[in-house]
């Protein structure tokens, strides 16, 4: 027996009728090609699939198993071709993010809040780029877009930018250096400066100031929560490098910290957003990043 999601068609559309012509009408071809069709299915099947004498024409024993399979089968069909049409049309589809900037969760939620909103379908998933190598991972489709600083020359890989920041020195009002216009690497050597959990290659105040000049803090801490590194610079034990954005969006100690910025030039940077090249054209990628870029903004302005 060979069975076409037609015959399926075709049973359920005669149940719901209850007659060939209504039928027919239903599935939009004349009463005699409907005719034929069961016809043919009843050879196959080797029994008769209605009462033929009944009014409205009934299923029989085999005809109900028919249309079990039917109303099993026929939506699965219906629901499968509705999500390839909203892939087609980008309604759906996944973007998995990472992120080798560790203050950015500040950013991103908001971010992510708003794009919820008009892409409920899209699956949304974060993970920190610092356990992982986050570039290749998006080379491998492990994940869908890398929030990173540092673009690189990736084969299928377009490196869209965000927003530019400068790298800014936070100290306690009452702090020795926030009397200085700008800091400069020397100035760090005898402090106690408070950093992400990342690799120093990663962070903005080695790569762009000590690690230049050959300048080692006193000591380095770690600490993971941007508010608590805010909390600890503000009672003033020690010193930290981060986002100007950062004391910006405010805070319970925003009002005792001071701002400066890393050497008489201003460091400025940019964060960028990595995807795959076959990923740009999609609607929901490209509504992500003009959010990302809009609520930069926002941050930046305080």
């Amino acid at each position: 027996m060979h069975l076409e999601l037609r015959h399926l068609r075709t049973i359920r559309a005669v149940h719901q009728a209850g007659g060939l012509a209504r039928a027919a009408d239903l599935l939009n071809m004349t009463q005699s090609a409907l005719s034929h069709q069961v016809k043919g299915l009843e050879e196959q099947v080797g029994t008769e699939l209605f009462v033929r004498r009944s009014k409205p024409l009934k299923l029989s024993a085999a005809g109900l198993r028919l249309l079990r399979l039917a109303d099993k089968v026929l939506p699965e069909i219906a629901a499968t071709e509705e999500e390839f049409r909203a892939l087609h049309e980008g309604k759906v589809g996944r973007l998995h993010i990472a992120m080798e900037c560790h203050a950015c969760f500040d950013w991103l939620i908001p971010v992510l809040e708003d794009f919820r909103k008009v892409w409920p379908e899209v699956d949304v998933d974060i993970r920190a780029g610092l356990s992982f190598e986050a570039l290749p991972a998006l080379g491998r489709e492990e994940v869908d877009l890398v929030i990173s600083s540092d673009p690189e020359n990736m084969t299928g890989v377009a490196f869209q930018p965000l927003f530019d920041y400068s790298p800014a020195f936070i100290a306690a009002r009452s702090h020795k250096l926030a009397e200085k216009e700008f800091i400069e690497a020397t100035d760090l050597a005898d402090q106690t400066l408070f950093t992400y959990p990342m690799d120093r290659a990663r962070l903005d105040v080695f790569k762009e100031l000590l690690t230049p000049a050959g300048v080692e803090p006193a000591e380095v801490r770690q600490v993971e929560l941007t508010a608590v590194i805010l909390m600890l610079v503000a009672s003033g034990r020690g010193v930290a490098v981060l986002p100007d954005w950062v004391v910006r969006v405010g805070g319970p100690a925003a009002d005792d910290l001071v701002t400066r910025p890393l050497t008489k030039d201003n460091v400025t940077r940019r964060m960028y957003a990595a995807i795959r090249d076959d990923d740009a054209a999609k609607p929901f990628m490209a509504h992500f990043i003009r959010l990302a870029r809009t609520e930069a903004v926002k941050l930046q302005r305080g």
